[in-house]
């Protein structure tokens, strides 16, 4: 380690309470699980539009749903597949696969079948629970890949019984709220979910999983290549739930209440509601999906005090909760990750909500979190802030991982800490590639460290754009051009150059009303930026991909761009 930041210059910056180390793991998920129902059983675990199960409901159903699996056949280390939006089944689902030692395999429940199969056809699992709304897409390769068995979630059948009324009412907004919700059947070969919760309760005695087995497969975003599963084992994201509960020492076990408007699918909305939220005995909202009228609805029932989300989430809240008339106040803590958080939108919220917006940071590879900006007065807007207790960061040359680089230097991020993963599912060249000697994960992120450890990021190596032999960062462009009043968003990558290489392009979303003007864009883009980073060319788009976080996704972009321009 660089002796740079061997010393851990950033422990000074961490608010009061905050420890400079967590306490070494000494519980699996299930452990973790099984000591808030006994701490927390008659308070409320999971919240869906008003419906509430307790702790110690929540712990009787995951032992019911976990027998009748292993009256199935599931065992330990088997992978069984959950493709589900936020509901209480999916909680349920999850800690009932791991309390038999099998492993949990995350998926994104919108996916195509063409995403959905590349990703069981590595992971092999036999046995999947899903989204009555995707039990036909999974049901279409299932018996291809030997998925033998499939169980169907209508997860209205969790929301009150006044709600699910509503639904059925016949008018057209009911239809439409309905159909956005379940499929309302299941094909055949797939069996509903109920018939997971009739059965007694597991055995006490039943093996229970050890902290180093894998909990879980996460897959990757892909943005840079096909997804990959990133093994996480017990200790990994039990270790990043105890992280998150350090860096808050302000919360109040059994009485917070966390907003699960984050897809618990990701590894960011996992970590901070399925696991960090359980961990504190936590009230749990869960949200199938994020819209400004679904979480106001909760709001006006049960006010939120923890919110992790992304920018574009706190930006559309606080002018929604303001135009409604619906206060925010008692939110006092935020957490946002993902992508950059403006200093705007960090104004906005907290004198919305009278709490703290922190920046974080992280990566599926590291459960996901590493990198907070302090719950304090030392947090610093604009960074990703300083390492999470237990964690280790350097700064290296990216290409060659052995050169250390120093403070205010660019180089690639490395992290080291208990959240690190294991490697990825059946992929020995890319662990090796990716987790050095020493526990060291390569994240991929050019970032510069400060005196006082705090941690800025510059852009992804592998979205660095080559042209005329100087690196060009994107996002340092996409800022720029997002500066100029025609433009609402960008996204810069780079195409191959009929010359050799790559010229730099602009796929941009104008502001309404505008009209795309080159020579104007490219004027605006000279006076802020050296003449090699003003892109070569622009193009008007109706809107930019992104993933379901709201990161924008630079391979797709770059894939339509080159489309167009081959024409």
């Amino acid at each position: 380690m660089s002796s740079v930041f061997e010393s851990r210059p950033w422990l000074d910056q961490y608010a009061p309470g905050v420890p400079h180390d967590i306490a070494p793991v000494a519980q699996s998920l299930v452990d973790m699980m099984d000591e808030s129902v006994r701490r927390f059983g008659s308070r409320v675990a999971l919240d869906f539009f008003g419906a509430e199960t307790t702790y110690a409901e929540l712990g009787e159903r995951i032992d019911r749903v976990a027998r009748a699996l292993a009256d199935r056949g599931v065992t330990a280390g088997d992978r069984v597949a959950l493709v589900l939006p936020n509901c209480p089944q999916h909680v349920i689902a999850f800690y009932a696969v791991l309390r038999l030692g099998a492993i949990v395999v995350e998926h994104n429940p919108l996916y195509t079948a063409a995403e959905l199969k590349h990703q069981f056809a590595d992971h092999g699992a036999r046995v999947a629970i899903v989204w009555d709304a995707t039990a036909a897409t999974v049901r279409s390769f299932a018996d291809e890949l030997g998925v033998s068995t499939i169980f169907g979630v209508d997860m209205t059948r969790a929301m009150p019984l006044g709600t699910r009324a509503m639904l059925r009412l016949p008018v057209a907004r009911a239809r439409s709220s309905r159909a956005a919700l379940t499929a309302g059947s299941l094909p055949e070969g797939v069996e509903p979910w109920a018939a997971l919760e009739r059965g007694p309760r597991l055995a006490p005695g039943h093996p229970r999983p050890a902290l180093d087995d894998i909990a879980a497969l996460q897959y990757t975003s892909g943005t840079t290549g096909r997804p990959k599963g990133a093994i996480l084992s017990h200790r990994n994201l039990r270790a990043n739930a105890a992280q998150g509960r350090a860096w808050v020492p302000g919360l109040s076990e059994g009485a917070e209440v966390v907003y699960a408007a984050l897809p618990m699918f990701h590894a960011y909305g996992l970590t901070l509601c399925l696991t960090f939220a359980m961990s504190i005995g936590a009230r749990l909202v869960l949200l199938p999906k994020f819209t400004v009228e679904l979480v106001l609805a909760a709001l006006r029932r049960t006010p939120a005090t923890f919110l992790p989300a992304v920018p574009p989430i706190y930006q559309r809240l606080a002018t929604g909760a303001a135009e409604a008339g619906v206060s925010l106040d008692g939110i006092r803590f935020a957490i946002s990750g993902a992508m950059s958080l403006p200093v705007s939108i960090v104004e906005q919220w907290e004198a919305a909500t009278g709490g703290l917006l922190v920046e974080g940071y992280g990566m599926t590879e590291s459960s996901p979190v590493a990198v907070g900006n302090p719950m304090g007065p030392t947090r610093r807007p604009g960074t990703v802030g300083v390492p999470f207790p237990s964690t280790d960061i350097r700064v290296v040359d990216p290409e060659d991982p052995t050169v250390d680089r120093g403070v205010g230097e660019e180089g690639e991020l490395l992290l080291r800490g208990p959240q690190v993963f294991q490697g990825y599912w059946n992929r020995p060249d890319e662990t090796a590639a990716t987790l050095l000697p020493g526990g060291w994960l390569r994240t991929g992120d050019i970032v510069t460290v400060s005196s006082d450890g705090f941690i800025t990021i510059v852009d992804r190596i592998k979205e660095l754009v080559i042209t005329g032999g100087f690196n060009v960062a994107p996002s340092e462009v996409e800022q720029v051009l997002a500066a100029h009043p025609s433009v609402e968003s960008a996204a810069v990558v780079g195409l191959a150059s009929p010359q050799g290489g790559e010229e730099l392009v602009a796929a941009v979303v104008l502001a309404e009303g505008a009209t795309l003007d080159t020579e104007a864009l490219r004027a605006h883009a000279k006076r802020s930026l050296a003449a090699y980073k003003v892109p070569r060319r622009f193009e008007a788009v109706d809107a930019l991909p992104t993933s379901l976080i709201g990161k924008v996704l630079r391979r797709e972009v770059r894939d339509e761009l080159t489309r167009r321009l081959v024409r």
